[in-house]
């Protein structure tokens, strides 16, 4: 069948080789559950947040100045009181943070890096992925990390692409890099080895879900009719009980949250409340998303 540039052919047409190819182009290998955790603990709790901030709105061409408010929240309000509650409860996190983001708001990373947390690549300005051709998407990618370096002084080792948009070229650039790992994919609850095309390229993950996830309850689109369904106290019950099964299992429990969602008053209890109830066991370490990349990497070696 003889096709031109403009010629959809129907997915149910292709060759089993064009599936595979497509398959392999990121895919879970090898699972990298350790045998235990360090210093005799149970279960692993990751805690992460995505500083959109306001390129979520620039990243459309910031028309909105309404949106672009909303983004500022995130620095103005979601990230001391994040700040607060991790430095009281000793708790080090991580920060995806577009490059944009950290340019805007430089010391709000250098004091998160101060205070013990790691800051990962999240983009330069939120761009989705999928979209860019592999030279933009290359470009952008390692522009933000010299950008990231050269706020905070330390090269980021992680990356979290924004909106987990994962394009055919992502994981490639992402090896190229030498990154450690990525915090994207949704292909288990335990890390794993990543093979691009087939076969391992050095790059581990650290899984994310839409269930861990606090903008999947709480976004709101004023213009797609989009609301958040969910209350407080609902989510915590799913937040509950994905760390309980973890714990049970003796994995990772991750979650991913957002400044400017998690960071209102009615929903920085929700995170007060999950934190609390992780504390009522003995044996949970709370670690970046690096530190336990780095120990399940030596315990699986």
């Amino acid at each position: 069948m003889t096709t031109n540039s403009n010629t959809v052919v129907p997915t149910w047409t292709w060759s089993e080789e064009r599936l595979q190819t497509i398959m392999n182009r990121a895919r879970a290998g090898r699972s990298l559950k350790p045998a235990a955790w360090p210093d005799g603990a149970r279960c692993a709790v990751a805690l992460s947040f995505d500083s959109d901030h306001d390129t979520f709105e620039l990243r459309d061409g910031g028309r909105s100045i309404s949106a672009l408010s909303q983004g500022q929240f995130g620095p103005r309000q979601g990230i001391p009181r994040i700040r607060e509650l991790l430095s009281r409860e000793a708790i080090p996190a991580t920060f995806f943070v577009p490059a944009v983001s950290a340019i805007h708001y430089p010391d709000e990373q250098r004091a998160l890096i101060a205070e013990g947390h790691e800051i990962g690549l999240h983009g330069w300005i939120h761009e989705r992925n999928t979209l860019l051709d592999e030279d933009t998407e290359r470009d952008l990618q390692f522009r933000a990390a010299d950008t990231l370096e050269k706020i905070t002084k330390v090269r980021p080792v992680g990356i979290r692409t924004p909106s987990w948009d994962f394009s055919e070229n992502t994981l490639q650039i992402t090896a190229d890099m030498g990154l450690l790992y990525d915090s994207s994919l949704m292909a288990d609850v335990d890390c794993y080895e990543l093979l691009l095309n087939g076969a391992p390229c050095g790059v581990t993950e650290l899984p994310v879900e839409w269930i861990r996830d606090d903008a999947a309850y709480l976004i709101m689109d004023r213009w797609g009719g989009l609301r958040p369904q969910i209350a407080p106290h609902d989510i915590l019950q799913i937040f509950k009980r994905e760390f309980d099964a973890a714990y049970e299992e003796r994995g990772i429990f991750q979650l991913t949250m957002h400044p400017d969602i998690i960071g209102h008053r009615s929903r920085i209890w929700l995170l007060k409340e999950l934190v609390a109830h992780i504390r009522t066991r003995k044996d949970v370490w709370f670690a970046t998303h690096a530190d336990i990349v780095r120990h399940v990497r030596a315990s699986c070696a």
